[in-house]
């Protein structure tokens, strides 16, 4: 059975047909997010106008992975991208991240909120002209959504912990109509949960976008992000490569959910999951508070398809904090080039947020694990960029002093190339279902999903095909939508 609900209820969706109209919004496909090639030329002009973070409707089409790596007036071309030398990582084999900076808002998970949005949108489940749209986070996917309620006019309620960089606040409390602040840090999701609990119960009309649960995240990385990475590797891979597989911090689970989508054209490819060493809840059941921020823990997203995981790669939150200072201290960046690493990389390395280094620390990792050589290709994804974590620069700085010559020393040959194969767990089967297990106490115990649900999800062979394949009908819903508002037949 289909995993996302298409069903329509005509009159709300009348009721968004108008405010969509009203605020001059077209919506893009997921085909068109994936090949912009097939966007209109009329709004590829408009765009021209428009600056990439602007709160304008046309970015909507800038939901891709393609987009001119410029702030202001770019078009589309290949997948952005960065590759990170054996100089830097230590490893002969090739490791290449996505980057996620040139995203309305800064980061991907615009996109994840779009997926989840999206088919309620069109169907008429979620009614911008009455309810509001709530956005649990640990801070990027929040963003998006804030930027998706704005476009259409709807209240917005922001939630995420209150250990977040200031950078994300500042933002928000621009554009969101609420913003939340849950106790805690990155680790702490049951928190969030629980006050969208209380929302529930408070009597508002709204609707809940849990990213956690939504499947709506899983599908839109699988399709978009999925293809962008296939794409990159037609573009980089030789006649003697072969690609080892990708690593990502789990989080929501949507991204990783790329990797479904590359095993299937790569059968032999894996997919690591990287956590906080400090809260090691795939790697063993564990619990505890970290500073990787972007990345929830303590419970297994619903949205995990863990039947498909291979590896678990914990990550020390102290590693991540002295990388982020070797990649963006003046100091630190001398040392890299002193070091061989090319200036035209050491000049992007703020391209980097947290999560995207533990994703480079997860990838050094593994390529020394399977003991991989210069013809292996690993992927990685940068979510976000030091852009949104400036203040934390300055933050550590007072904690921890100056970042002298010596910690970047050290940086460089403990944190980043001293990456050891320890905390690594290679998942049996048995290990697979212990994992996804522990699904039962948040989702069955906790969040409303029954029992049934989490036996189909490892049992049901076609459980996670079926959502796969609903894209060709959200695309159909999406385009009917979109012909029903009218605008559209002023670009064709």
């Amino acid at each position: 059975m289909a995993k996302i609900d298409l069903t329509v209820i005509p009159e709300r969706r009348e009721r968004t047909i108008q405010r969509v109209r009203e605020r001059n919004i077209i919506i893009p496909t997921f085909a068109q997010m994936k090949n912009p090639d097939l966007i209109p030329a009329r709004i590829k002009e408009e765009l021209r106008n428009i600056g990439l973070w602007d709160v304008h409707p046309r970015n909507l089409f800038r939901i891709t992975w393609k987009n001119e790596p410029v702030p202001f007036g770019g078009g589309f071309g290949p997948v952005n991208t960065l590759e990170f030398p054996s100089s830097l990582t230590g490893v002969p084999a090739r490791i290449i991240g996505l980057v996620g900076k040139w995203f309305p808002t800064g980061a991907h998970k615009v996109g994840a909120a779009f997926g989840c949005l999206v088919p309620r949108l069109v169907t008429g489940q979620f009614d911008p002209t009455t309810q509001k749209a709530v956005w649990p986070s640990t801070g990027n996917y929040c963003r998006g959504g804030a930027y998706d309620s704005a476009l259409l006019a709807c209240d917005s309620i922001a939630i995420l912990p209150e250990g977040m960089s200031k950078e994300r606040f500042e933002w928000l409390s621009k554009i969101a109509s609420e913003v939340i602040a849950t106790p805690g840090s990155e680790s702490n999701v049951k928190e969030i949960f629980d006050k969208c609990w209380e929302l529930r119960r408070s009597g508002q009309d709204l609707m809940i976008f849990n990213q956690f649960e939504e499947f709506g995240n899983y599908l839109w990385h699988y399709e978009v992000t999925g293809h962008a990475m296939e794409e990159v590797l037609k573009r980089i891979m030789g006649p003697k490569d072969e690609f080892r597989g990708v690593a990502l911090t789990t989080g929501s689970a949507g991204t990783i959910a790329c990797g479904d989508y590359l095993k299937q054209l790569f059968p032999n490819s894996k997919i690591v999951a990287g956590e906080a060493l400090q809260c090691p809840t795939l790697f063993e059941n564990g619990f505890g508070a970290h500073r990787i921020e972007g990345i929830g823990d303590k419970h297994v997203p619903w949205i995990h398809n863990v039947k498909n995981t291979d590896l678990v790669a914990a990550i020390d939150d102290n590693d991540v904090v002295a990388v982020m200072r070797l990649f963006n201290e003046p100091t630190g960046r001398e040392y890299l080039v002193r070091k061989g690493v090319p200036e035209e990389v050491v000049s992007k390395l703020d391209l980097l947020g947290f999560s995207g280094i533990a994703n480079l620390l997860s990838a050094i990792k593994t390529a020394k694990y399977y003991e991989m050589g210069e013809n292996d290709i690993m992927l990685i994804v940068l979510t976000d960029s030091m852009e949104l974590y400036g203040s934390r620069i300055q933050e550590y700085r007072e904690q921890y002093g100056e970042f002298t010559p010596y910690h970047a020393a050290e940086a460089y040959a403990r944190s980043l190339q001293g990456q050891s194969v320890d905390y690594l767990l290679e998942l049996r089967y048995a290990d697979r279902r212990r994992v996804h297990n522990l699904k039962y106490y948040t989702w069955v115990e906790q969040q409303g999903k029954t029992y049934e649900e989490i036996l189909a999800q490892w049992y049901d062979r076609n459980y996670w095909t079926e959502l796969q394949s609903q894209v060709e009908e959200i695309d159909a819903l999406i385009t009917e939508f979109n012909e029903r508002v009218g605008l559209i037949k002023n670009y064709q």
